[in-house]
Formats: C-alpha cells, sequence, structure tokens
C-alpha cells in the first residue's frame, strides 16, 4: 500500500481533534449514500415500469411484423414465411388483415382500427389473458364475434351481455357512388361483441378483434392479409431474434419489412431511453450537490492537519504526495458512502421484487411498484458517483495551494 493512501484511511477512520469536521464527513457519507441508494432504486424503478409496457405491448403486438415495403395488401405464399415457420425459435404465425373502419352499435357511432385474424391468433395470443368481461371468443358456430377494446365499449355502449350486433362498414372498393342511394356504394358485415380487454388506453380506446374471414368480405379481398406476425419461443434471446428478423428479411427481398418489436414502436423505446437518460443526469446533479460536503470536510481538515503538513515536508514528502494524501481522503469518503449506498440501493430493490413492500395507490395493472435490477445500472451509477467525488476531492488542492 502506497504511502498517501496509508495516511488517507488513517485520516478517515482517526477522530479529528474538533467535531465539527467528524461531523461533516458523516454528513457527505450519509449523503453520498443517500444519492447512490435513489439512483439504483429509481433507475430500477424505472426499468420495471419499461418492463411492463413492454410486456403488456408484447401481448398485443408480436415479436415479428411482416408488411409490404409499398402497398397495403400482399398474398403470403413466398417459400420465406415457410422457412420462418419450421424454424426452431418460431411459436406461432398469424395472418392478419387490419384497417379503420367505421362502427355502429345500438345508434352509437365511431371509428376504430378493426383487426381481422386468424385461427391461430384466436388460439394462441396472450390478449386471452386481458379479458376483463365476457370471453376470447371470434365463433359461435357459423357467427362472426368480436372482441373489443374496453375503452372504446364503455364509450359506444358495447357489451357482450347485450344481443344488439356490432356493424362495421367500409366503402366498397369496387362500387360507385351515388347520391340517391349512397350506402350502395359502403359494404357492411355484423359480429356479435363477445369479449371485452384492457391494455392500455391507447390499444383500449381504438381496437377491435374479429375474424379474418369478416375482414376479406368487408373489404372485398380473397387471400390477401396486411401482415404476417410471428411470436417466437418464450425465453428466445434478443439476439436471437434479431438473427431471425435478418434471415427472413433477408429471404423475403426489398419487398418486405421486418420488424421488431423496437421498430414497431420505435418513437415511444426512443422516448423511453431519453427519459432514462435525463432522470440518471437530473439525480447525478443532485449527488454532485451533496458532494459538496466533501469540499467543505477536506477544506477543514487541511486546515487542521497544517502541523501533520509541515511535519511531512520537513521529512522531505514532495507536495505532490501531500495533495494526493489529501485527494485520496476526500475520494475515500465518497467510496465509503458509495459503497453503503450500493447495498442499501440493491438490497431495498430485492426486497421490493421479493415482497412488494411499496404499494402502488389506486387500482393499477400491478399492486406494487415493479422493479428490474441491471447490472449496467449499478455499474453507471457507480461509475458516475465515483468521479464526481473525484473531481470533488481535487478541488481543495487547487483551492488552497498555499496550504498544501
Amino acid at each position: 500500500m502506497n504511502l498517501p493512501l496509508r495516511f488517507a484511511l488513517r485520516y478517515l477512520f482517526a477522530r479529528k481533534s474538533h467535531n465539527v469536521i467528524n461531523i461533516i464527513s458523516g454528513i457527505s457519507v450519509a449523503g453520498m449514500a443517500i444519492g447512490t441508494a435513489a439512483l439504483v432504486i429509481i433507475l430500477s424503478v424505472f426499468n420495471g415500469f419499461n418492463g411492463l409496457v413492454r410486456s403488456t405491448l408484447g401481448d398485443v403486438q408480436p415479436d415479428l411484423l411482416v408488411k409490404p415495403a409499398a402497398g397495403k395488401v400482399f398474398v403470403p405464399g413466398q417459400e420465406a414465411f415457410q422457412w420462418a415457420y419450421d424454424h426452431d425459435l418460431v411459436s406461432s404465425m398469424s395472418s392478419i388483415l387490419e384497417e379503420q373502419v367505421f362502427l355502429a352499435y345500438d345508434g352509437k357511432q365511431g371509428l376504430a382500427r378493426v383487426k381481422g385474424v386468424d385461427s391461430v391468433y384466436e388460439e394462441e395470443s396472450p390478449l386471452q389473458d386481458h379479458i376483463i368481461e365476457g370471453e376470447f371468443l371470434l365463433h359461435r358456430g357459423t357467427r362472426p364475434s368480436a372482441v373489443v377494446g374496453a375503452n372504446l365499449a364503455w364509450s359506444m355502449g358495447i357489451s357482450p351481455r347485450f344481443t344488439a350486433p356490432l356493424e362495421l362498414y367500409y366503402p366498397d372498393r369496387g362500387g360507385s357512388f351515388s347520391p340517391s342511394q349512397p350506402m350502395n356504394a359502403v359494404k357492411s358485415a355484423r359480429v356479435m361483441p363477445s369479449g371485452l380487454f384492457t391494455l392500455n388506453a391507447d390499444v383500449d380506446a381504438g381496437l377491435v378483434i374479429v375474424p379474418i374471414e369478416t375482414m376479406r368480405a368487408l373489404l372485398d379481398y380473397e387471400e390477401e392479409v396486411s401482415a404476417v406476425e410471428i411470436r417466437v419461443r418464450p425465453g428466445t434471446s434478443d439476439k436471437a431474434v434479431g438473427l431471425l428478423s435478418s434471415g427472413l428479411s433477408r429471404r423475403l427481398g426489398p419487398s418486405f419489412c421486418v420488424l421488431d418489436r423496437y421498430h414497431q414502436n420505435e418513437a415511444l423505446y426512443k422516448m423511453m431511453r431519453y427519459e432514462k437518460l435525463a432522470i440518471y443526469m437530473i439525480l447525478l446533479f443532485v449527488v454532485i450537490i451533496i458532494a459538496f460536503n466533501i469540499f467543505s470536510s477536506l477544506t477543514m481538515l487541511i486546515i487542521e492537519k497544517e502541523s501533520d503538513i509541515e511535519t511531512l515536508r520537513c521529512l522531505g514528502a514532495p507536495g505532490r504526495m501531500v495533495r494526493r494524501t489529501f485527494l485520496l481522503e476526500g475520494w475515500l469518503i465518497s467510496l465509503v458512502g458509495l459503497a453503503i449506498g450500493l447495498v442499501v440501493g440493491i438490497g431495498f430493490v430485492l426486497l421490493q421484487q421479493r415482497f412488494g413492500l411499496v404499494h402502488m395507490p389506486g387500482n393499477f395493472v400491478v399492486n406494487a411498484y415493479p422493479v428490474t435490477l441491471k447490472a449496467s445500472d449499478i455499474f453507471f451509477t457507480a461509475a458516475g458517483v465515483a468521479i464526481v467525488g473525484y473531481l470533488i476531492a481535487l478541488l481543495p488542492s487547487r483551492h488552497q495551494p498555499h496550504r498544501i
């Protein structure tokens, strides 16, 4: 162990002659610990909410979405889809036909995104776990049914307990408009509401799911689809999904777009990333303010140890060694606070994950605040606090060069 570090450790744990220095040093350690713990906990809570959003979106959006690069629809007859279907990572593939449609129900009207899905989607969609009324059922015998977002249903008075049908209207692609008979230019379909689901406000307010045959009849298509949804097996890594996406994209060629979950919601994921960075910077700025206690503590310690400094000089210690001693002293104060803060923050997050100590107010999707601990957050927290502590510890030697 080098000499400046040994002196710094001795000054750190030795009792000072002026009790106020001990108090300020203790406040500095406590402040750095609180700031570090706050960084770990708040970033973990942010991760938890991000994971909740991704999980919720994942129940309505697939792992991979294949759409035409130009136009609205295509016929999925390419060999690449068979390659994807046979792939070990692929759990299911569903054909989708989606369009904005005019709705009418029991005298009320509205617009919604109507999504026609095949039998695979009906059997395996995670949306079944989000039904709050009725059941996830798109066929009652030969009669088509619909599953409706809760907010849309409440705004239009739709209920699976009523016998009124939900009517879908869309302009007839092959028809011509006549002022005397305008309804001749519109095609319609009837479905019976079978269930209501809830995911989030945006999805709940504008999504209706019906059989794909109903949408094809309404839009006057035969085999066309607007997209193919691919879901991978649970536990598949993002890297493996990326390789599957690139392989499928290469086989389909430039006529198709293969979108993973990030590219399906690029704006949302970018916003969440920037928000996390902003939270980190704000909390780090708070740590910087707290760290100025170290400056006060170290300045007073330098004044108290003037006789020690003079003794070291008489013994031939260079000024660089003396400055390094007090630099390490200040940095050690911040590192002790950092270590305590990491233990407290990580411990609290693990307890919250296990026992849900802090509950969410009101009625929410989860009872307790969701938290997710990430190694990268711990690393950047430790690095940020350590760098701040080091830079603050540099200030006294520059501020009082005549003393050391």
